[in-house]
């Protein structure tokens, strides 16, 4: 996830992760001249995230309405700063407020390092929250991180080679999403560079949207731990489909590796690929290579198997989370609570993210790549709360595994989804 949300955070405008020292992490409801202890607030926002003219307006009305406190911002890098994080939220004086990955949120939690804010949720809009990301912000039944900013994949095509080829309507099922691939090769395939999809063979973040959309999971909670359903008939369909899609795709990407490696925009952007399955800050990405670029691009949302919904889409983003040892906890609580109101969550959705405490999305429709985001976010899910997932997606996970596997033919798929199931148990079952 890490990996994802840098990723994300780069690519302009979108890119794209209670207690005080006394236990005021009870969630008592928000003070709203709650002072600091120590006449200031620490906020730990990650490169990439809130624009500058968000957050000096945003820390400018805070300090006006509490006098004498003054926020101490702070920007993060991404690089490191699990062990940062770690070292931070286990001292006696942390930050106040941080933010986290979404992945990373349920592992702190289940440390015990994080204010319960589970009575605080409405003075944090709670009835406003985007439904894939309040999951993720939760923990044992309990929600420690409030939904910050989400981004999600959708499909950036080339306007110019689908007119070119016949297609007069953006698919809207799987189905229609295979005949555009055979319209497109028909048309430019006479080019043996040129491919009418870019298909990593290990985008696993896509292949969630077939599962899902299969009705199946690739985990599912058993108690406090996780039970790996990669094996289900659900899972395995969706899998189909993803050998299916990538071996009608025309593709020229390696089978083990995933969209960053190498990086797929730059290949969109050389102009001879007529769609990839991104977030939309890679066709700013893109545009290094062509300038025009965006202006020949357009997006729909992943296709699914019936017309009348797309694809449920993998969440990326970050929730906003107070320490459990913060000294400042109820001011802590007002920075959270000041970030939540339409106002800054307005300000987000115009620079380009998804908001995650607000369903009004309206300033997303500005760019037709984001607009179509936003759409798809309202379809939008998450990893499994699993505290160990940070060790699936850091180390060798299971799921590229099992996709190498099967699209190579090394594998049968009873046999890859079976490997992969035991593997991913391991890793979240205890």
């Amino acid at each position: 996830m890490k990996r994802w949300l840098k990723m994300a955070a780069g690519a302009a405008a979108i890119t794209l992760a209670t207690a005080g020292c006394a236990g005021s992490g009870s969630g008592d409801s928000t003070n709203s001249s709650a002072p600091a202890s120590n006449g200031s607030l620490t906020v730990w926002l990650m490169t990439g995230t809130a624009p500058e003219s968000l957050t000096n307006s945003l820390h400018k009305e805070f300090e006006d309405a509490h006098p004498g406190v003054k926020v101490k911002y702070e920007i993060q890098q991404w690089n490191g700063i699990q062990q940062k994080l770690t070292t931070a939220l286990a001292s006696d004086n942390p930050p106040d407020v941080i933010e986290l990955g979404n992945t990373q949120t349920p592992a702190f939690a289940n440390q015990g390092v994080l204010a319960d804010l589970t009575s605080s949720v409405g003075d944090f809009n709670g009835a406003q929250w985007l439904q894939g990301l309040k999951a993720s912000g939760e923990f044992d039944g309990k929600t420690y991180g409030v939904p910050f900013y989400a981004a999600n994949r959708e499909v950036i095509y080339r306007k110019d080679m689908f007119e070119q080829a016949g297609i007069t309507a953006t698919p809207k099922t799987r189905a229609e999403w295979l005949d555009a691939i055979t319209k497109l090769k028909a048309k430019f395939g006479s080019d043996p560079e040129f491919q009418a999809l870019y298909q990593p063979g290990q985008n696993w973040y896509e292949l969630l949207s077939f599962i899902w959309d299969e009705g199946g999971d690739i985990a599912q909670a058993n108690g406090k731990s996780f039970k790996a359903t990669l094996d289900s008939a659900q899972a395995k369909a969706g899998l189909e489909f993803y050998k299916q899609l990538t071996d009608a795709s025309g593709t020229k990407a390696p089978k083990d590796a995933d969209e960053a490696t190498p990086q797929q925009a730059g290949i969109y952007g050389a102009g001879k690929v007529a769609m990839m399955v991104a977030v939309p800050g890679e066709a700013d990405t893109a545009a290094k290579t062509d300038p025009k670029i965006k202006e020949k691009s357009g997006a729909f949302p992943i296709p699914g198997k019936a017309a009348d919904k797309s694809a449920p889409v993998f969440l990326g983003g970050s929730n906003l989370v107070i320490p459990a040892n913060s000294k400042n906890a109820a001011a802590a609580k007002d920075y959270v609570k000041l970030f939540s109101t339409p106002k800054y969550q307005t300000e987000l959705a115009k620079a380009g993210y998804v908001p995650g405490t607000s369903t009004d999305v309206s300033a997303l429709d500005a760019n037709p790549l984001t607009k179509v985001m936003a759409e798809a976010s309202k379809n939008g899910r998450a990893v499994p709360t699993s505290p160990k997932w940070g060790d699936v997606e850091s180390g060798q996970n299971p799921i590229k595994d099992m996709l190498t596997a099967y699209l190579t033919g090394t594998k049968t798929l009873d046999q890859a989804t079976a490997d992969a199931n035991a593997a991913l148990d391991k890793l979240i079952g205890g």
